[in-house]
C-alpha cells in the first residue's frame, strides 16, 4: 500500500520497458504517474506539481537548442534520463534548465536518492559531466583575487578545496598530496560544511568568486 506521504513524479516516457524500470522506485517515498509527451508535463505543473523523470529519447522531442524549452522547464524540476547519455546533451539540458541529468536504467535505488536530491534543490549530474563543467569553470574563470573564501581553513583544506574545484578526482587529490582518499573525503566534508556549500559545483562558485 503507498503511504500518503508518497511524492507523485511523473514519468514521461513511451518506452514500456523503462516505465516499468522507474516504477520500481521506493512506493513509500514516490507515487509514480505517467506521462507520454510534453502535454503531460505542461498538465504537471498547471497543477502545481514539480517532480518530473523526462525520457531524452522520446519520439518528436525538439532538440536541447530549441526556444521553448526554458518555458517547458519552467517551475518544475525536471530530471532528463537517456539509455546513451552523454556529456554534451546533459550541459544542453542542464542549460535549458532541467534539474539532473542520468542513465535511463540507473537502479531504481540510486534513481530514488537523485529524486530526493533534486526535489530539496540540488542540481544532479554524474561524474563525467561533473567534472567537465568545473574544467569549463576553471578554464574560462580565474580563481577569485578576494580570499574571503579561504578564512576559517586550514591550509591543506585550501589545497584540497582548489583541486576539488578544478575537476581533479579524490584519486588525483590524494596522489597529488601524498594523502589517503579517506583523508580526501573528510577534509571536502570539512570545507563543505565550513564553506556552506552541498557539492563540488557550489565549491568551483565559490572559488571562483560567484558562489555566496
Amino acid at each position: 500500500m503507498i503511504s500518503t506521504q508518497a511524492q507523485p513524479v511523473l514519468m514521461v516516457t513511451q518506452n514500456a520497458a523503462l516505465w516499468q524500470h522507474w516504477q520500481q522506485i521506493d512506493g513509500s517515498r514516490w507515487l509514480p504517474a505517467r506521462g507520454l509527451g510534453l502535454q503531460d508535463m505542461q498538465r504537471w505543473a498547471r497543477q502545481s506539481r514539480q517532480l518530473v523523470m523526462l525520457d531524452s529519447e522520446l519520439p518528436r522531442l525538439p532538440g536541447w537548442d530549441h526556444a521553448e524549452w526554458p518555458g517547458l522547464l519552467q517551475n518544475l524540476k525536471v530530471l532528463v534520463l537517456g539509455t546513451r547519455p552523454n556529456d554534451t546533451e546533459g550541459r544542453q539540458a542542464l542549460a535549458c534548465g532541467a534539474s539532473g541529468y542520468a542513465h535511463a536504467y540507473t537502479p531504481a535505488e540510486s534513481l530514488g536518492t537523485i529524486l530526493n536530491s533534486i526535489d530539496e534543490g540540488s542540481i544532479w549530474l554524474g561524474r563525467s559531466l561533473m567534472q567537465r563543467l568545473l574544467q569549463d569553470i576553471d578554464s574560462r574563470l580565474p580563481a577569485s583575487s578576494a580570499q574571503d573564501w579561504t578564512a576559517g581553513l586550514s591550509p591543506r583544506e585550501q589545497q584540497v578545496a582548489r583541486q576539488a574545484s578544478m575537476g581533479h578526482s579524490n584519486p588525483d587529490i590524494a596522489d597529488s598530496l601524498g594523502i589517503s582518499e579517506r583523508t580526501v573525503r573528510a577534509h571536502l566534508s570539512a570545507i563543505f560544511e565550513k564553506l556552506q556549500v552541498s557539492d563540488r559545483l557550489m565549491l568551483a562558485l565559490k572559488v571562483h568568486g560567484i558562489g555566496r
